[in-house]
């Protein structure tokens, strides 16, 4: 039979107690998500901190940019890197965007400069080889402005020098650039002590200013009274002195070049400002000639011709230079129907004052009175040769004593020096009246008549031949017969002297007058030997008689 289960107190079990619903718990399950969202903004913070600054550059081409790759570098250190590149909407330039360092912020001010480093040849040499390897890349210059920029216009080269460059900057101005460019050097006594960085029109286009820098410490010896001048390629001159040929070096005969110095006849002047300005000259001669506004301009009147005579022709005396020729012209003068040829030359009064006239005083005056003085005892202008192979002149003041009296015009303005002609053209005219006294000698008529005494001379030779033919066929068998018999008669005359010696004796009357006799005799017979080859050899004396002596 089945065991009857024990029965259960139901009282003395636990009773289950109903609780209110307790408030919903964060699950564990969400702290993933948030804390990926942490560390995501710590990252975006962290990110966002450490990004520089960006910058946009403009620029007309974008040649060898590229987003991503192209490195911004200042000082040769990459400080940043492009991240865009793109055309502004007018299509006229690229817009190239580059995010920069963080600590870069303080060096975007306005004067700062950018510019694409890429490989480049000219004037100044090759640079940026290192880009054939590497690629073109960002330069950039930091300026010293105050003011805060995030927009640039780029430069289409780079610049010649870069800021921290020790040395000064200064300006010429010049009448044309000539074969200068960017880079060409600039020279102090031959040696290249800067170079030209840029250039360009002045307003209205008058002339050109062109910026120079001069490394230090040579930019000490550009002083205030410092002459500039072009030293572009070979300086070849033909002057009255002769042919010059100048260069400063390879590279200025290549691109050209700039040279300066002090003038040689002036003092030491303190170092110029950096900026200041001066004038580019042509040439050497001019840029080291005295200062122009230190002359006194006079002009000379020519009526010869002034081929080979240029403006810049030297004016001297005695060899000393004293001015140069400025002009040259032509006039006619209607009083005496003829042209003149004024040339105007400047004289520098420093130098005509110590050298041409000693002790005249600086003023006008006493220049006007020495120059009177002068002009009195002939101080005359004249053209000369300066040099036979190439023809130049050069115009010469000189005293000629002899000169035509004359004075000089002070009512012209300029004055107005007299002037002697030339030597070649005294010669030519004293050539000129010879040949003109020639024209006037009758030379038909003297021909007519040397022919006539031709024709009577050969009739008159013909008449002496005939008749020394009759003399030498005639007259000479008997001079010879009669010299013949004077011999004997001599001979006998000398036997009879023997004896009369013996006779009378050596020292008779008879002996002496005997011997008297035979010397008289011996004379003659010289005197008729002599007369017989003269008339041998001249028969026509029988005619004309005997020639005087020293005639042919």
């Amino acid at each position: 039979m089945a065991e009857r289960e024990p029965s259960v107190d139901v009282s003395a079990l636990p009773q289950a107690v109903a609780e209110p619903p307790r408030r919903s718990r964060v699950s564990l399950v969400w702290l993933v998500p948030l804390l990926a969202l942490a560390i995501a903004g710590w990252l975006a913070w962290h990110t966002l901190s450490q990004r520089g600054p960006t910058v946009t550059i403009l620029f007309q081409d974008a040649e060898g940019i590229e987003a991503g790759k192209t490195r911004v570098r200042y000082k040769s250190v990459d400080v940043g890197t492009v991240k865009a590149v793109e055309l502004t909407p007018d299509r006229k330039l690229v817009r190239v965007v580059a995010e920069l360092r963080p600590d870069a912020g303080d060096w975007l001010v306005q004067d700062s400069r950018f510019w694409v480093v890429r490989p480049r040849v000219g004037a100044a040499g090759v640079s940026g080889l290192g880009t054939l390897f590497s690629g073109a890349y960002i330069g950039m210059e930091v300026g010293k402005s105050g003011e805060e920029a995030r927009e640039f216009r780029g430069l289409d080269v780079p610049p010649i020098v870069t800021e921290g460059l020790p040395g000064r900057q200064f300006v010429l101005r010049a009448d044309v650039l000539g074969s200068l460019e960017r880079g060409t050097p600039v020279f102090f006594r031959r040696i290249p002590v800067g170079q030209v960085i840029a250039y360009r029109l002045v307003p209205g286009g008058g002339g050109v200013d062109v910026q120079i820098f001069v490394d230090a410490p040579y930019d000490q010896y550009v002083t205030q009274n410092a002459r500039f001048w072009h030293a572009s390629g070979i300086d070849i001159e033909l002057s009255a002195g002769g042919v010059n040929v100048r260069t400063e070096s390879l590279a200025s005969i290549i691109g050209g070049g700039i040279a300066f110095q002090a003038p040689p006849d002036e003092g030491l002047a303190p170092p110029a400002e950096a900026g200041a300005a001066f004038r580019l000259f042509a040439t050497r001669a001019e840029a080291i000639a005295p200062d122009p506004g230190r002359v006194d301009r006079y002009v000379l009147y020519f009526s010869e011709s002034v081929r080979g005579l240029a403006p810049g022709a030297p004016v001297e005396f005695r060899g000393i230079s004293l001015g140069v020729v400025r002009d040259i012209a032509v006039e006619f003068d209607f009083d005496s129907q003829r042209f003149r040829i004024p040339v105007a030359i400047d004289l520098y009064p420093e130098k005509l004052a110590s050298r041409a006239i000693p002790g005249v005083k600086q003023q006008q005056i006493g220049r006007r009175e020495a120059l009177d003085a002068l002009i009195a005892k002939g101080f005359r202008g004249q053209l000369r040769t300066g040099n036979l192979i190439t023809g130049q002149l050069y115009v010469a003041l000189d005293l000629f004593p002899n000169a035509p009296k004359a004075g000089i015009d002070w009512s012209g303005d300029p004055p107005i020096l007299p002037t002697m002609p030339g030597a070649l053209t005294e010669a030519q005219e004293s050539i000129g009246a010879i040949l003109r006294k020639v024209e006037k000698v009758p030379f038909d008529r003297i021909g007519a008549d040397v022919e006539k005494a031709l024709a009577s001379l050969d009739a008159t030779l013909k008449r002496v031949e005939q008749l020394a033919a009759n003399v030498d066929r005639d007259l000479t068998p008997e001079m010879r017969a009669t010299l013949a018999q004077a011999q004997q008669t001599l001979a006998a005359a000398e036997r009879t002297m023997t004896a009369a010696q013996g006779t009378v004796g050596a020292d008779g009357a008879l002996a002496t007058e005997l011997r008297d006799a035979i010397r008289e005799l011996t004379r003659t017979m010289q005197s008729v030997r002599t007369l017989t080859d003269y008339l041998e050899r001249n028969p026509e004396a029988l005619i004309r008689g005997k020639r005087p002596e020293g005639t042919p």
